[in-house]
């Protein structure tokens, strides 16, 4: 299975708007980061975890094919605004949007023109489909576990296939959720930066050991801003194992 990271940044992104620091003024291309979106394929199956704003961006540098599913992690306009750019995708079929039921109430709520009974012509063809923490589904040939974080007092969805498993936005997650990380190889996590306590994310000093706890022998970090520092300085300080996440890094990852 193969895994490629479209996007690693914050909300805002890197280059942030207006700022001339090290980071955003950097020409190492690891240190410009799009809105946090990932692809999960296997030959038969392409699975595609958030539609940020910077979707069409991302999605161009990969061949068109069918995307058999959309994860929503949650519907913050930095994981959901690019929905509506899936339109070219409705020439395979309707869009299969799986969220639970908070995020798909979002959803109706903030692109209702997707849901009218009578849709204005062009609009995506979207299919919301619900999902249950702790209950596994197959897309494809792709067994998906989604199970619960908090991001700040909002419970939130990151998703487990096979021994790998992607989180975004986590702040912390309850003690009966760990049990479903258990046997993870490979994992994607958010890292916001070193210093400074964010109400909602994680810095890089609470991944590292929420890292250590799952036991994951493979770690990137994500929806990172540019105060955490340059790609390459960031990643000698890391322990071994952890790596900063980049945009278009693409990860090989056991499913059994």
């Amino acid at each position: 299975m193969k895994v490629t990271l479209l996007g690693t940044g914050t909300s805002c992104g890197v280059p942030s708007i207006g700022c001339n620091c090290d980071v955003c003024k950097s020409d190492n291309p690891h240190d410009s980061r799009l809105r946090c979106s990932a692809l999960v394929e296997t030959e038969k199956t392409r699975i595609l975890i958030d539609c940020g704003p910077d979707f069409r961006q991302q999605i161009m540098s990969q061949p068109f094919r069918r995307i058999d599913g959309l994860l929503i992690t949650h519907t913050h306009y930095d994981h959901v605004g690019g929905i509506d750019d899936l339109r070219p995708y409705c020439s395979f079929g309707n869009i299969e949007i799986y969220a639970d039921k908070h995020s798909a109430d979002n959803l109706r709520n903030s692109i209702p023109y997707c849901f009218a009974e009578k849709k204005y012509p062009g609009v995506p063809a979207i299919h919301l489909n619900r999902l249950h923490p702790h209950v596994p589904i197959m897309i494809g040939d792709i067994e998906v576990l989604p199970f619960i974080v908090m991001h700040d007092k909002l419970p939130i969805l990151g998703y487990r296939f096979g021994k790998f498993a992607y989180i975004t936005d986590m702040k912390s997650i309850p003690e009966t959720e760990i049990k479903y990380l258990t046997g993870v190889d490979t994992l994607v996590v958010n890292a916001l930066r070193f210093r400074k306590e964010h109400h909602s994310h994680q810095l890089v000093g609470d991944a590292v050991k929420f890292i250590e706890r799952i036991g994951a022998h493979d770690s990137y970090l994500i929806h990172c801003s540019h105060d955490i520092g340059l790609h390459d300085e960031v990643n000698r300080q890391l322990p071994c194992g952890i790596r900063l996440g980049y945009d278009g890094l693409i990860i090989d990852v056991k499913t059994e």
